[in-house]
């Protein structure tokens, strides 16, 4: 069970998205389309294991944030309906990971909806907690859907070229990308595409850095945007004070802190929705200026 541990909100611009839902789904309608947010499950990351760099001692970030050395740390799948498609963003970790996670079927069931209702999924990147709720024992969960993958990403990940150049956390990457999209590539649901590339009002936004084709989806609806950015960062409260603060999954640090900082400051000016991997269950909000940095504020 996922639980939305923040208490702070901002008020949303009029009319105002309507949330709903239960303790691991919930919806929130934007005009003609439903978001639902999906609670893959936590797991507990270790902050000074993985938090890297920052201008702000690490200690002081995290006595801000009232946080200690290890954090439960959500992972969050997002569901797009239009009335004529269902698309999935990112799919959970299945059971590539740890044994907290991979609920994110569980609770597409549990919000009255089945596998094969899905015709499209679009990856943000290929680590194994976005990837691996797209297969159960080597089959396709997703009869229909056809499965997306930014043209960058799949070339580093189905390639060994690139193995020596990452952590040893994210080092199975390159064994899981390659097992999990087999069945669909075998079945030619499989598509790779380039940035900007669009499906109706879903537009793909290069977020490169934390992988080298980390991809981000715009939504545009008529209530605003919305942003589902995946893997911007990983404990919000420490990286949105300081957005110089990398992790050691991050493939191109000093990419992935121009990205971010980027991003934070075009989110806030434009007052987008932005929905993220990683955020408190379900995993969208806003973002305020605060001090040098900013400020994460959950939606009511």
């Amino acid at each position: 069970m996922c639980i939305d541990d923040h208490a702070l909100f901002l008020s949303s611009p009029s009319p105002a998205p309507r949330s709903e839902g239960a303790a691991g789904f919930r919806r929130l309608q934007l005009g003609g389309t439903t978001i639902t947010a999906l609670c893959d499950g936590h797991f507990a990351l270790s902050v000074l294991d993985v938090l890297r760099g920052g201008e702000t001692p690490m200690q002081a970030l995290l006595e801000r944030a009232r946080l200690g050395d290890v954090v439960s740390s959500h992972v969050n799948a997002f569901l797009i309906e239009d009335g004529a498609h269902r698309v999935l963003v990112d799919a959970g970790a299945g059971d590539l990971q740890d044994a907290t996670l991979g609920g994110m079927s569980a609770q597409l069931a549990a919000a009255g909806l089945h596998p094969e209702q899905i015709d499209t999924v679009l990856l943000t990147h290929l680590h194994p907690d976005h990837i691996g709720g797209l297969t159960r024992h080597g089959m396709a969960v997703f009869p229909r859907a056809v499965v997306h993958v930014p043209r960058a990403e799949a070339a580093f990940w189905l390639d060994e070229a690139g193995r020596d150049a990452v952590d040893a956390s994210v080092r199975a990457t390159f064994d899981h990308a390659r097992q999990v999209l087999a069945p669909y590539m075998a079945e030619g649901r499989y598509r790779v595409f380039d940035p900007g590339a669009s499906w109706g009002a879903l537009t793909a936004e290069p977020l490169a850095g934390h992988t080298c084709g980390h991809t981000g989806y715009r939504l545009h609806t008529g209530e605003g945007d919305v942003v589902f950015c995946g893997d911007l960062f990983h404990v919000a409260s420490v990286q949105l004070a300081d957005p110089g603060v990398t992790v050691c999954y991050d493939s191109e640090p000093a990419q992935a802190r121009r990205t971010r900082a980027a991003f934070l400051a075009q989110a806030c000016r434009r007052g987008d929705l932005v929905a993220a991997a990683h955020a408190p269950f379900p995993g969208w909000g806003r973002l305020d200026v605060s001090g040098d940095g900013y400020a994460w504020r959950p939606l009511a």
